[in-house]
């Protein structure tokens, strides 16, 4: 056996699981004219990245609405990131997180009448790898491009417990969390 490499009984491997974060967020959407208390937790898996972490954590806010809700993540792959569900349980809106591929969002567009992408990625690399590509309604689709200042202030302020105040005008989002506040714009982009 090479040097360095150890066999591990499996009865010594152990699975990694989710980290849950806790968030009070007072929520002040001047844009939709939204105010809310909102409480909830969040699990990241191993996998995750906290920047994409945040980036569902944004989506949730810039999306609250009656019927919002977090999925398992990639634990559960051929669902949103979050949705939101009409009293009957039926899908009305897909929100997706991060850069999904164009068969993901061909899906999502058949399977709710709106969807929308919330990127902490690089807009333009998200659009070159959709443009041209088959999806279903593409124009319809709502691509928001989170501000990396943004996304890179909240995870070098992010704990296990969160207590954060949200605002919201004119697509730019401040956030108040430890007496700081971080702030930056979310872009909408047409999807070619």
């Amino acid at each position: 056996m090479p040097r360095g490499h150890y066999l591990i009984p499996l009865r010594d491997v152990v699975a990694l699981t989710a980290t849950i974060y806790h968030f009070d967020i007072q929520l002040a959407d001047v844009d939709r004219g939204v105010y809310e208390p909102l409480a909830f937790r969040v699990a990241c898996q191993p996998s995750e990245t906290d920047e994409y972490l945040m980036s569902r954590v944004l989506a949730y806010c810039l999306e609250y609405a009656e019927g919002i809700g977090f999925s398992k993540g990639i634990a559960e792959p051929d669902v949103p990131a979050l949705f939101v569900r009409d009293l009957t349980g039926a899908l009305t809106v897909w929100i997706d997180v991060g850069a999904p591929d164009a068969a993901r969002l061909h899906k999502a567009s058949k399977a709710a009448p709106r969807v929308v992408l919330y990127t902490h990625r690089e807009p333009r690399h998200v659009l070159q790898a959709l443009t041209g590509e088959r999806i279903h309604r593409a124009a319809d689709l709502e691509l928001n491009a989170i501000d990396r200042v943004l996304i890179d202030g909240l995870v070098a302020r992010l704990e296990r417990r969160n207590s954060w105040e949200l605002s919201v005008t004119e697509r730019h989002v401040y956030v108040a969390v430890g007496g700081v506040t971080v702030d930056g714009d979310v872009t909408r982009f047409v999807v070619p």
